[in-house]
């Protein structure tokens, strides 16, 4: 392997780990009731669906589920998140993947969701952000949970 092609695939680990500190950073403000912080992580003309919300496309759009409706949602219950076992690919200055998303819930009672973040990622300036979210839930600890 040459000089080049070891800095290829060192860039494209440095790459992924960024990509997982972008998605962290997602949950991480939703965990911390920073509704306001999320738009911020994505490209101005984001792709954003959210379980039944249908797609909203470009910042004014999808900024709505994260400041009015779940930033609105804040005080009705608790929640903390889960995620895992992502698979992404990274080609140059795009990437794709999927994350397994799990939300536990304490009020009013306690609950859980499982769900899946299908991501697509740009990087803008030297900075990974969330160009396509897709969130779905796939299972529950009750039916009225799911889908």
């Amino acid at each position: 392997m040459d000089m080049a092609e070891m800095e290829k695939r060192l860039r494209a680990l440095e790459d992924l780990e960024e990509i997982k500190k972008l998605q962290r950073r997602y949950m991480q403000h939703h965990d911390r009731l920073e509704f306001d912080r999320i738009p911020d992580l994505f490209t101005g003309d984001a792709e954003v669906e959210v379980r039944d919300s249908g797609v909203m496309k470009g910042r004014e759009n999808f900024s709505r589920i994260f400041l009015e409706t779940l930033g609105k949602r804040r005080t009705e219950r608790h929640e903390g998140h889960l995620v895992g076992e992502p698979v992404l690919t990274v080609d140059g200055d795009t990437a794709q993947g999927h994350w397994t998303v799990y939300m536990l819930f304490s009020v009013p009672e306690i609950a859980w969701v499982q769900g899946r973040n299908d991501c697509e990622y740009v990087k803008i300036n030297g900075v990974w952000k969330i160009r396509k979210l897709k969130f779905t839930r796939t299972l529950a600890s009750s039916p009225e949970l799911y889908p």
